[in-house]
């Protein structure tokens, strides 16, 4: 529905709500309700709030479309139950009811360690998707250990500064004079920080991209250094060498408020300009170019990404670059310093969220970068509930996660907003709100505004909240927890009850009248400034960050290391079922080869592929670009593997390899070989109906 076709007879009027998804942006978003002739009002049109200070009247490419993914045909708006390998419509009362007998029976013979949840960042939402973990602690579940994405770079961050994990205010920004966007493609992740970057360059500032291969961010900067993947480390080791040798760096900052500076001055050593530039292959004059901005120029803003963290030392090599910002002095300016993420600023009360006052140092872990590991039939897992994350398509080789997903003794409960791959392997498919069917609380990554939805909409068909649904399972099972039954309005009370200074003059009542509220930073937050928040209260320097080389190292049986990006439509699995940005992301997952490893592996332009890893096997058009550099394949975005050629996710590549620190994901840590497939076999491969022939 257009404003142009919005009858005489139909109303309409406008809400600010804020977008719920898996980004640091956390926008004010204005959405635009239209009540039809039926007498059902719906959304029409999203845009950003002009009156949000980091909206700023804008939405991304991807969000504006979230009306066709709301009223998406294949929704699930009943409960599904699976019969006969078919889903059939059944009540609530029935699909609960049959949900807690196989539960209570599981319970009964095996345990509560046979339960295992596997969630993420479907929705953001402190209710939906944090405060529900409280069913599964209440019955004494294992633990899930949430790493796919962050846990690498906190435990990076941690090591250096403490906990909490503070950073730059994105509206300090403009201060900046050098602007380094490390490992990240922010305008595809974190679009909302480019107005505040183009002021920065207005006022003088020189904006570089380090970054593996060259894309829409890179085409902004004014600079791209295309870094050898998984070698970050070793170009801050470098750099610092010379830093230090040319007196630039902060003598005084690193004496009042740096630990162990010495042991990072004498690793520097080892890192001459000419093997700085034989590990990461950049030349000698862009490193001493860099070099010499960073030393000469403050203050330096550095915006790190989590990409740098994918691999097996991703950990190091974030935590070298969060260094440099103590090594130079900048934590002292107004714009100057790091962020990976702003998160740590939310002081609020957590400590029974989700009843994590039921969590026990006994209770058995599981980190969900190893489902596939846990799923297989020895480990005792008998029931899965999947809520706000598709795992058939983003963990870790993803064929085996399948595989222990339909397994005939595994209950599989989802509970989900779209008909995604993990949906259609399941038991029982439960339909889910949206964020504009439910209140729920935010916080941020990238910014220091605190939001509150109210339900704007009613539940589309029968979908209930994930509240809901693990409620009336707590009943059934006779689970006495009282946090789990909490109304919205008593979480937002124990959510908002301290006494910490950033939330200071935030009560429930202001947040549901102005929807979204500054936290109580002082006007120049320089969190850094005098020192960190470990022990000493000092930045610390050791253990000091090293390269390491990987124990995948490409050789000629596996020549290329694969990158997974996100691509510019998507948000990891979320937009994957919508035509128009699948279109807009060229209609199917295409994998981006250097021209010289195409002419070694003898693929052309646009032919079809095995990309083959030492875990499994996918089928891929080729695009052949020197966007990437050579030993480099790129794989932009979470496809759905309904949009590939073979049906497969490309994480039917990727392995359960952990990080160095955190637990993390290591999914830029794959090495894959190209097999042409022959044009005489390629009609044999299965159809699916959304790739565009």
């Amino acid at each position: 529905m257009t404003r142009a076709s919005i009858s005489a007879s139909e109303t309409s009027r406008e809400v600010v709500l804020t977008c719920p998804l898996d980004c640091p942006d956390a926008c004010r978003l204005k959405v635009r309700l239209v009540t039809g002739q039926d007498g059902v009002e719906r959304a029409v049109n999203i845009g950003g709030d002009s009156r949000h200070p980091i909206t700023r009247g804008f939405a991304c490419a991807k969000t504006v479309h979230y009306p066709a993914r709301q009223y998406h045909p294949e929704r699930p708006l009943y409960p599904l139950k699976k019969v006969n390998g078919e889903f059939v419509r059944v009540s609530w009362e029935q699909a609960l009811d049959d949900i807690a007998v196989r539960l209570r029976e599981i319970l009964d013979r095996y345990g509560p360690q046979s339960i295992l949840r596997y969630n993420y960042a479907g929705t953001m939402g402190l209710r939906e998707g944090s405060h529900v973990h409280a069913f599964f602690r209440a019955l004494g579940a294992p633990e899930l250990e949430e790493t796919i994405c962050a846990t690498a770079g906190s435990a990076a961050w941690e090591l250096g500064y403490g906990s909490p994990r503070l950073g730059v205010d994105p509206e300090d920004v403009p201060h900046a004079r050098l602007i380094l966007l490390w490992g990240i493609n922010s305008l595809t992740t974190n679009s909302h920080l480019t107005p505040w970057l183009t002021q920065a360059r207005k006022n003088g500032a020189r904006i570089v991209h380090i970054d593996p291969y060259r894309n829409k961010t890179s085409l902004y900067a004014d600079w791209h250094l295309k870094i050898r993947p998984g070698t970050d480390a070793a170009l801050v080791l470098g750099l610092s060498r010379i830093i230090i040798a040319s007196g630039w760096h902060d003598e005084a900052y690193l004496a009042r408020a740096g630990e162990d500076f010495g042991a990072f001055r004498a690793e520097c050593e080892a890192w001459s300009l000419a093997r700085t530039s034989d590990v990461t292959g950049l030349s000698e004059s862009e490193i001493q170019d860099l070099a010499r901005a960073l030393g000469t120029t403050r203050p330096t803003y550095i915006r790190v990404g989590y990409g740098m963290t994918r691999h097996e030392n991703g950990g190091s090599n974030l935590r070298a670059v969060t260094l440099l910002p103590a090594l130079l002095g900048d934590w002292q300016h107004r714009g100057g310093g790091c962020t990976l993420t702003t998160s740590g600023a939310f002081a609020l009360n957590r400590t029974r969220l989700g009843a994590a006052h039921l969590i026990e140092s006994a209770t058995p872990r599981v980190n969900m970068n190893e489902l596939a590991s846990a799923l297989a039939p020895e480990r005792g897992v008998k029931a899965l509930f999947v809520y706000n994350c598709n795992p058939a398509v983003v963990a870790p080789d993803s064929e085996r996660v399948r595989a222990g997903m339909a397994r005939p003794d595994m209950l599989t409960v989802v509970l989900e907003q779209a008909m995604t791959e993990s949906a259609r392997l399941a038991d029982f498919v439960l339909p889910a709100t949206t964020f504009l069917e439910h209140a729920d609380l935010y916080t941020s990554y990238g910014h220091h505004y605190l939001s509150y939805n109210d339900a704007t909409l009613p539940p589309s068909g029968e979908a209930r909240p994930n509240s809901w649904v693990f409620g009336e399972l707590g009943r059934r099972l006779g689970i006495e927890e009282p946090s789990l039954y909490w109304s919205m309005d008593e979480l937002l009370t124990e959510l908002l009850a301290t006494e910490h200074p950033h939330l200071a003059g935030i009560t429930p009542e202001k947040l549901r009248r102005e929807g979204s509220v500054r936290l109580s930073l002082p006007e120049r937050f320089l969190p850094y400034a005098n020192g960190a928040h470990t022990p000493s209260g000092k930045v610390r320097f050791s253990p000091v960050p090293r390269h390491t080389e990987p124990r995948a190292q490409l050789n000629a049986s596996y020549p290329l290391r694969l990158l997974t990006p996100p691509a510019h439509h998507f948000l990891n699995s979320t937009y994957g079922n919508l035509d128009q940005l699948t279109r807009a992301e060229g209609g199917e997952p295409q994998v981006l080869v250097h021209p010289e490893d195409a002419r070694r592996d003898r693929v052309t332009d646009g032919a079809l592929v095995q990309v083959q890893s030492e875990t499994g096997c996918i089928t891929r058009r080729v695009r052949i670009s020197d966007a990437v550099q050579r030993g480099v394949a790129v794989l932009e975005g979470t496809w759905w593997g309904l949009s590939a050629p073979d049906g497969k996710s490309v994480n039917a590549l990727t392995a359960e390899t952990l990080t160095d620190l955190g637990g993390g994901s290591t999914f830029h840590n794959t090495r894959v070989r190209l097999v042409p497939v022959d044009p005489d076999r390629q009609n044999d491969l299965p159809h699916h109906p959304n790739v565009q022939p």
